[in-house]
């Protein structure tokens, strides 16, 4: 890994004066190891000066650590910073510590990599610092869809308090040897050589139910209509969104705007072909053995779980026989990850010839942010712009099939990454919205969701959701549910 110039690193950033919390500013003070310091520290950062012989302790991500990419990355960093006598070192920290409590008595780490939402909750608290980001090697290459979950008003200014590294949003993964043999005849109405069923959620929900009907152990689609992250990307395919003002009002809550009630009939329809375990999270942890063992067609799950599934599928088939070589082959050749159907414009699953519109999701974009409480801002920073270069990014889709932020990592790195970078631009992927409030919509969607999944095992007579007004009441509820949690209940507004 070829060293890099901390001088270049670090251009145009001399005697820029940032500060420690964003939008913070006060003395030059640094507080002691285990001493609490009200919102942060004050100190100017990025003052040109490297510091050396540090240890600076980055929290990663588990499934990096799990899959050896995390010692790669701190292997090639602190080679290449060798000379400096700078080291990185695994954190040792669980991945959903609390910086704002753990940081200001020196338990935190210097470097964290998280989504958007959890990484911009610290802003508003002091406990994550404003970056120089257009220094950084990284910074034309990302979309400003992505730059834009980072960053934060304050003061009049906007500053970007993180760096993107990859993509998440929900994708479909599918075993292609599960397909039917006749599928090129049965299967393929528009001779283009796809599977219907993963162009047209009608066409999916179709598959579903004739696998049902003919082997009742078997299940075509499946997924946890509890799972928000999963499920309200329904709700914004048909103009629903999370707050208003790009996601920055949480005043306006819009799950139940426009025509979402619609989505909330889909997700009804679809657990009709599943079973119960729909109502809770139980699909989402087991997805990953019960794809391998070909008892799902195909589930949703995030671009940074492929190696898992296909771990899986090798499982499977070890199982029937085939030796470990044999079976990596022959999953590698048939587990495809790709973009979700497109959804009736009307709603209706059983309508024949539908027209039909994009399906959007919700999306994050995961990155890496500097600790407010760190003693070496400079050579956190280095880490942040290494660990966001174009190599590590490839190796780090290649250790984990994630999807670069990079758009030169995402053309290389593969058709999945292409794909979900293109619907990134496009608008199609609602990153998760960047303000403390969001914290207070999962419970109350999750709740909504549940229920309509139930709704799909009640007796006709007791069904909750049977039209659109029914459906669209329990949404207005939902966002009231919200609204109250953040500004009625809460103590903290």
């Amino acid at each position: 890994m070829k060293k890099k110039c901390i001088t270049i690193l670090i251009a145009g950033v001399i005697g820029m004066q940032l500060f420690s919390g964003c939008g913070a500013t006060g003395s030059d003070s640094q507080p002691a190891a285990g001493e609490h310091v009200e919102g942060g520290t004050v100190s100017p950062l990025f003052t040109g000066k490297l510091e050396e012989n540090v240890t600076i302790r980055v929290l990663e991500n588990d499934t990096a650590i799990e899959r050896g990419y995390f010692a790669a990355l701190i292997e090639a960093f602190n080679e290449a910073y060798a000379d400096y006598g700078i080291q990185a070192v695994d954190a040792n920290m669980d991945q959903y510590l609390d910086l704002a409590n753990d940081g200001p008595y020196g338990y935190g780490p210097d470097v964290l990599y998280q989504a958007n939402d959890i990484l911009m909750k610290y802003v508003a608290g002091k406990h994550i610092l404003p970056l120089p980001v257009e220094t950084l090697d990284c910074y034309g290459q990302v979309p400003e869809a992505a730059w834009a979950a980072y960053q934060a008003p304050i003061d009049g200014k906007v500053y970007t308090c993180g760096v993107p590294v990859n993509v998440q949003a929900p994708m479909l993964y599918y075993r292609k040897d599960l397909l039917p043999e006749n599928w090129p005849q049965e299967w393929d109405d528009n001779q283009n050589n796809i599977p219907d069923m993963l162009e047209s959620w009608n066409d999916m929900f179709a598959f579903s139910q004739e696998i049902r009907q003919t082997d009742a152990s078997r299940y075509g689609f499946m997924q946890s209509i509890y799972e928000v992250y999963f499920s309200s990307g329904y709700l914004f395919s048909y103009g629903g969104y999370v707050f208003g003002n790009n996601n920055t009002d949480p005043e306006d809550i819009g799950f139940g705007a426009a025509d979402a009630q619609k989505g909330a009939w889909v997700l009804k329809q679809l657990a009709s072909v599943m079973n119960e375990e729909t109502i809770d999270d139980t699909i989402t942890r087991n997805a990953y053995s019960k794809l391998g063992a070909g008892t799902y067609f195909a589930v949703i799950s995030t671009p940074d779980t492929y190696t898992t599934f296909l771990k899986e599928l090798s499982l499977g088939y070890q199982k029937e026989g085939l030796s470990q070589e044999e079976a990596d082959a022959k999953a590698k050749e048939n587990l495809v990850i790709t973009t979700l159907p497109m959804l009736p414009e009307s709603g209706d699953l059983s309508e024949e010839n539908p027209t039909l519109i994009t399906n959007k999701t919700m999306g994050g974009m995961n990155g890496y942010a500097v600790s407010a409480y760190t003693k070496a801002p400079n050579a956190c920073l280095a880490f942040v712009d290494f660990a966001s270069s174009y190599e590590m990014m490839m190796l780090r889709s290649e250790y984990l099939g994630i999807a670069p932020a990079r758009s030169d990592a995402a053309k290389q790195a593969g058709e999945m990454s292409s794909l979900l970078f293109a619907r990134l631009e496009e608008g199609n992927i609602m990153i998760m919205p960047s303000v403390t409030a969001v914290a207070q919509i999962w419970t109350p969607a999750q709740t909504f969701f549940s229920d309509i999944a139930k709704d799909a095992f009640r007796p006709a007579a007791e069904q909750k959701y049977m039209g659109s007004g029914s459906f669209q009441e329990g949404l207005d509820a939902m966002c009231k549910q919200i609204y109250d949690a953040i500004f009625t209940l809460s103590t903290s507004n």
